[in-house]
């Protein structure tokens, strides 16, 4: 959805959209406007207002996410709460807040950054403020696989799940781009999307829930940080479906404390460093380095000891095969499940129409027993929304509905996939829009590069990023299993070196140690988002004001 954007390029905001709420809350009346009174300004979350005057309508990216019809490049421009300035301000805000941090994370480089003072955050602080756990997203991640896997091969719900099953072909949701994409222009591909949580979205309700329980506190004495390689991650962030209101009380969306406080890209990550005066690159990343010291525990043990042991396992990063694909491997871990339940069978790819579109097989003696595929960028989005879109009933007489010659009306076309993993960035997650980019002058001077990149630089340098990407440490020695050396889990239950066995059993813990059903842990629901343009008595002022502002039509 924002692959091209940056969180600096806030020029782009036109007007609000004819279907923002906002500006008609705060539209001056007439008689004022008529005595010179400035009309209202609308400040993108923290932007100076378009126009001077009478204050400025407020608009979150919560309400954006409820509307359709803002005219900006994207909604991750309206981020100003998702930035490394909030961190840093948080980390400042009071003492206090020493204790109360929670950050996911991917590497080592990382967790210095985060925790230490030497090398890190903490050492040019107002109050010596760091984050006191720093948790790497692939333990959330296997979990989703878990869940996931179990959902498209319609292994038996968790007890206690209420969580609807999608309607075949399952479509993966883990990418915000896409979800939001699915909610706004093609509402009718909702029913397929997965209901599980993302790997951050997982994450953040596994610590707000756990701390709050535990520590006896609040949620909102808890802040929990993420840092992801997508803007659209932000968007995700704000979604009323992952706040405290789903899993307390009401079990209901709304406008409660998040799971997730503050999403940053890896981008974002240089210009928090910098903040601090420090060069992220001089950072030690190698864990026998005398001066960085070991950061394989945290200073303070996270207060459930069975939680703590899955959110900080004692074994290396896993490789991740290029065929599990750059986006966390989702598609390609439903397909080992499935060949795991068939002796005999194999897994076999087919390149679709472009590098963005393959085709996955389970087949037992060459005949296929399970499809699946992956579908990279809006391009090839496009053309698997268009395969899922019901038929339309013909107005004429006899005529055949729109859509198809031969499906019923209201039936969409029929796919044979089991699964398809959509991601809205073409090449997968590793060319997200909060990745560094050739063109970026820290990644130009690495390389000694005087001249503005051109594509194929781009082309190459995320070459790179997906070598980096695939050469995960290998994990020597005895087998390990989600963390522990455990040979009685290294038996069929283990795909992928997931125990399913120990994946449940931790969740099972989860939910009778919080006292919340796996339903509304665990899984989300989306919506149907429908612009009111048009529609209503405000539609006049509306026009009005989108004028006035230097929009309009």
């Amino acid at each position: 959805m924002s692959a091209i954007l940056s969180v600096d390029d806030l020029n782009d905001f036109i007007s609000p959209g004819v279907a923002c709420i906002k500006p008609i809350e705060t539209l001056p009346a007439a008689r004022e406007q008529e005595q010179g009174q400035h009309e209202t300004g609308v400040i993108l979350d923290g932007q100076q207002p378009q126009v001077g005057g009478a204050p400025a309508a407020q608009i979150s990216l919560t309400d954006c996410l409820a509307c359709s019809g803002c005219v900006t490049s994207a909604e991750a421009v309206l981020v100003s709460l998702q930035s490394h300035a909030e961190v840093l301000a948080t980390l400042d805000a009071a003492p206090a807040l020493r204790g109360r941090a929670a950050v996911c994370r991917e590497r080592r480089m990382l967790e210095r950054l985060l925790r230490t003072e030497r090398w890190g955050l903490a050492g040019g602080g107002r109050w010596r403020n760091g984050f006191t756990w720093v948790v790497d997203t692939d333990v959330a991640r296997e979990a989703a696989l878990v869940l996931g896997a179990d959902e498209a091969l319609g292994a038996p719900a968790a007890p206690g799940s209420g969580a609807p099953a999608p309607a075949p072909p399952v479509l993966s949701s883990a990418c915000p781009g896409w979800v939001c994409y699915a909610e706004k222009t093609h509402p009718h591909v909702l029913p397929h999307l997965s209901r599980v949580k993302s790997p951050q979205a997982l994450m953040g309700t596994l610590l707000k829930t756990t701390l709050s329980r535990k520590l006896g506190i609040p949620p909102s004495r808890i802040w929990h940080l993420a840092v992801m390689p997508c803007f659209d991650k932000k968007l995700e962030a704000s979604r009323e479906e992952l706040t405290d209101e789903v899993w307390a009380a009401s079990g209901l969306p709304g406008r409660g404390v998040r799971d997730v406080d503050c999403v940053i890209t890896s981008r974002e990550i240089i210009m928090l460093a910098e903040s601090r005066g420090l060069n992220f690159f001089d950072i030690p990343c190698a864990e026998d380095d005398d001066t960085a010291g070991s950061l394989a525990e945290p200073a303070i043990p996270f207060p459930d000891a069975r939680i703590h042991n899955f959110l900080f396992p004692a074994r290396a990063a896993r490789r991740v095969p290029r065929m599990a694909g750059s986006s966390g491997g989702l598609l390609h871990h439903i397909l080992q499940c499935k060949a795991a339940q068939i002796p005999g069978s194999e897994i076999q790819a087919t390149r679709g129409r472009n590098a963005d579109v393959v085709e996955f097989v389970v087949a037992v003696d060459g005949e296929p027993v399970f499809k699946a595929a992956r579908y990279y960028g809006f391009r090839n989005i496009q053309n698997l929304v268009r395969r899922l879109k019901p038929a339309r009933p013909s107005r004429m007489p006899g005529g055949r509905p729109f859509g198809s010659a031969r499906r019923p009306t209201g039936k969409s076309a029929s796919l044979d996939y089991g699964y398809v993993e959509v991601m809205a960035c073409p090449g997968g997650c590793t060319n997200g829009g909060g990745q560094l980019k050739a063109d970026d002058l820290v990644v130009r001077g690495r390389k000694k590069s005087a001249d503005k990149p051109g594509p194929q630089e781009q082309k190459e340098w995320l070459a790179e990023v997906d070598e980096a990407y695939f050469s995960g440490e290998e994990v020597d020695g005895a087998v390990k299993v989600n963390g522990n050396d455990d040979g009685a889990r290294n038996s069929e239950d283990v795909v992928g070196g997931i125990s399913h066995s120990y994946i449940h059993d931790t969740l099972a813990y989860w939910c009778e140690a919080t006292g919340i059903s796996i339903d509304r842990l665990a899984f989300t629901t989306y919506r149907e988002v429908i612009s009111d343009v048009g529609k209503g008595t405000g539609a006049e002022n509306v026009v009005q004001l989108a004028g006035k502002v230097g929009g309009g039509w």
